[in-house]
This record gives C-alpha cells, sequence and structure tokens, in this order.
C-alpha cells in the first residue's frame, strides 16, 4: 500500500504528532508498505529553523524508510493566533501543491490538531480519486477557546462548521481518544467510521535506568528528588500553578523542579521565577528526542498538567506513557480518560487541575516514599506494555488506511 500523510510537524521536531506520525510510519515501512510525508521545514516550537534545514520550496530526504517531502511555510513561534494561522494557511496551500506532483497513492492522510491540513488533504484525495482520513488529536478550534487564546465569535463558528464539513468527508476517522469519538458521534457523526487508535509506548525506545550522573551534575540536583515538566510549555498546561507549588516548596532544598521544553508561556514563566528568586525551578529549553529519554531518566516524578477546563477531558497527553515506559511514577493534573488510565494503571497520584496545594502535597508524599515511587512505575510500564503498545497500534491504524484503500477501490 502506498500511503501519502500530511502533517505540519515531523522529526527533528519532537512534539506528540510529529513522534507519532514518524514512529507508525517507519513501522508501516518495515512491513512493506510505502509511506511519503509532506510536511514544512522543522522549526516547532520556536519559529526557528533547525540547523541543517533550509525553508525552501521543496526539499526531500529519507528517514526510516520513509520519504519525506518538505516544502515552504511562513515560520513563526508557537504564540499568537494571527501568525500561526499564517502557518498553517501556508501549509495548506504548498502542501496541497507538492502532494500533486508526488505518485499516486492509495490512500491520504492528515493530522490535527489544527484542520487546514486535512483541507489540503481532502482536495487532494477528490483530485487525485483516493479516499482521505482524518486523524484527530485535538478538538480544534474549541482548544482554542479553551485556553483563552480566542473568544467565541463568528469566525470560531465559521472553523467549526468547517471542522464538521471535514468529518463529513473522511472515509475514516482516527480518534486518539474515546472521549473525541463520543464528542463526534454526539454532534451527528457516523460513529462507524471512526476508529480509536490511542498514542502509546515505543517500547523499545522507552526504558528504565538509573538517573545519568552527568546530567545531574549539570542541573546541579544530585541527591535531590526531582520533579520534572516534559513537553510545550503553552498556554494550555496551567503552568503558573507549577510555580505556585515551587514557592510553596522553597523550604525544602531537597527538591527541585526542572521544566523540559518551550513554548509560548516559557519566558514569562521564567521572568516570574526570577522576580520571585524561585532558585527550585530550572528551565531547560529545547532538547532532542534523545536528551527527552535521559531527562525521563533523571526524574523521580513526571508532572502532566493541564488547565482546568472541561474541554481537557477529552484528551490524554502522550507524555504519560513516556513516563510510564521509563518506570517514573505520575502525578496526573487532568481529569477524565486520562485519569481513568491512570488509576487502571496504578501508576500515579491525581490531583485537580491548577491545584497547587494537592500537587505540593503529592510531590511531598511520594519524596518521603521511595518504595511507592517504585511500585508506581513498575505498575505503569507493564500497563503501557500491554495496553498501549505503538507496535499493536501502528498495526491497528494500518489495517483503518486499508479499509478505507480497499473500499474505495
Amino acid at each position: 500500500m502506498h500511503i501519502l500523510f500530511l502533517t505540519d510537524n515531523f522529526p527533528p521536531e519532537t512534539n506528540a504528532p510529529a513522534s507519532r506520525t514518524h514512529e507508525h510510519a517507519k513501522r508501516w515501512v518495515a512491513s512493506g508498505h510505502r509511506v511519503i510525508v509532506v510536511t514544512g521545514a522543522p522549526n516547532f516550537p520556536s519559529g526557528n529553523l533547525h540547523e541543517g534545514y533550509r525553508n525552501a520550496l521543496w526539499q526531500r530526504e529519507t528517514m526510516d524508510g520513509i520519504e519525506v517531502v518538505r516544502v515552504w511555510t511562513y515560520m513563526t513561534a508557537n504564540e499568537g493566533f494571527v501568525r500561526r494561522t499564517l502557518d498553517y494557511l501556508s501549509f495548506m496551500v504548498t502542501g496541497f501543491l507538492a502532494s500533486l506532483f508526488l505518485p499516486r497513492p492509495d490512500v491520504i492522510v492528515a493530522t490535527s490538531p489544527q484542520f487546514f491540513t486535512s483541507c489540503a488533504a481532502w482536495v487532494v484525495s477528490l483530485l487525485r480519486r483516493r479516499p482521505f482520513v482524518f486523524e484527530l488529536r485535538d478538538l480544534w478550534p474549541d482548544s482554542i477557546v479553551a485556553v483563552g487564546a480566542m473568544r467565541d465569535s463568528a469566525a470560531i463558528r465559521a472553523m467549526r462548521r468547517l471542522e464538521y464539513f471535514l468529518y463529513r468527508r473522511a472515509s475514516r476517522i482516527v480518534s486518539v481518544t474515546h472521549s473525541f469519538k463520543r464528542v463526534l458521534s454526539g454532534n451527528g457523526i457516523d460513529p462507524e467510521k471512526i476508529v480509536v487508535v490511542p498514542n502509546g509506548l515505543d517500547v523499545g525506545s522507552y526504558q528504565p535506568g538509573e538517573r545519568p550522573q552527568e546530567l545531574e551534575r549539570r542541573l546541579g540536583v544530585e541527591g535531590k528528588f526531582v520533579a520534572a515538566y516534559v513537553g510545550t510549555i503553552g498556554m494550555a498546561h496551567g503552568l503558573s500553578a507549577l510555580l505556585e507549588t515551587a514557592a510553596m516548596l522553597k523550604s525544602r532544598p531537597d527538591i527541585a523542579f526542572v521544566l523540559v521544553g518551550t513554548g509560548a508561556e516559557q519566558a514569562a514563566l521564567a521572568q516570574r521565577c526570577k522576580d520571585e528568586r524561585l532558585d527550585n525551578v530550572i528551565f531547560v529549553g529545547a532538547v532532542s528526542k534523545a536528551e527527552v529519554r535521559e531527562y525521563w531518566k533523571l526524574c523521580d516524578v513526571a508532572l502532566v498538567l493541564l488547565r482546568d477546563s472541561p474541554l481537557f477531558e477529552h484528551v490524554i497527553p502522550s507524555k504519560m506513557f513516556e513516563a510510564m515506559g521509563t518506570e517514573r511514577p505520575i502525578i496526573l493534573g487532568v481529569r477524565g480518560e486520562s485519569r481513568g488510565i491512570l488509576e487502571a494503571a496504578q501508576a500515579g497520584i491525581a490531583i485537580s487541575p491548577e491545584d497547587s496545594g494537592e500537587l505540593a502535597e503529592a510531590i511531598v508524599a511520594l519524596a518521603g516514599d521511595p518504595a511507592r515511587r517504585e511500585r508506581l512505575g513498575k505498575s505503569g510500564r507493564r500497563f503501557a506494555i500491554r495496553e498501549f503498545n505503538r507496535d499493536h497500534l501502528a498495526d491497528k491504524m494500518l489495517s483503518v488506511l486499508a479499509s478505507a484503500a480497499e473500499e474505495r477501490r
């Protein structure tokens, strides 16, 4: 089978859409299928071009057997609605044009959160007479409203109409959560064409291990209990509560907070730490995927946090599975489906979103109980391997793509 996949994020970018697409596609290639990924030059989330790349009209490379075509986009940091929309629109146009010059595929896939990529894929599917599969990673534009980036308005309502137009036109919808499927089904989308393929664990890449001593020394956290947040530092994550917790625990020199990643809120949070003299908080910045795995091993507990919004009850942060894979217990500040997974896995402590007091209590409790940390970590890894193995999930999504292609024939 020949799969054409449109995504505006792909390695060496390290966010969840990039990682998921890469991990699935390399498995499909290993199974004998041809995968062409159309994407932009890597620049997320800073808007700065990664070393070794150009923001050119057309570049080609091969990555783990995947044919990667990179096109020009308007590049900007992951902040500001207007500029980000220009980024999305530019990829919609250039990604669409590039797809017309590529060999005719059997199936065309586009991934969200934003759905302008899916607009391009849908039009390509019409012109190339091939089925279009919508991979649903987020309820966008509702998430824009949820984080306060925009108020509900005529523009948001117009985007919502476009969103559901694309859902109806898709041959299949691959949803990353059961909650998303329930929302779409409740709004009139045929549940029979929605298949849930959640994010999961790349078992071979995420392994338990000892804390890396060189990294400990570099950050100055030798002998300290490390609570780490790894991921995008954005508007959706409610990290002000984390800084409030750090202020509460300033009297505990044995506890350190490490934040790995960049995003729209990083500069403001870092300045707040400076103003409040929160010396127990360390901002690392952006790191490679390989380095991310070292930071998971460095930490004693993984912090998985989102803002207190009903929308985020439908979300499962992919960092949960990375933490489980390295046998690190989780403190989860997310309600809904994510909490259900954590409790079923017995992999950590659930707290109320954006509750700095509960976060402090959970950190202190785990800092004083290494046996409990070990028990939670091992339980989480066993559960992730059994229920969320990326190998099995990639096969499941491949079967969805195959069924869409076969139905069209």
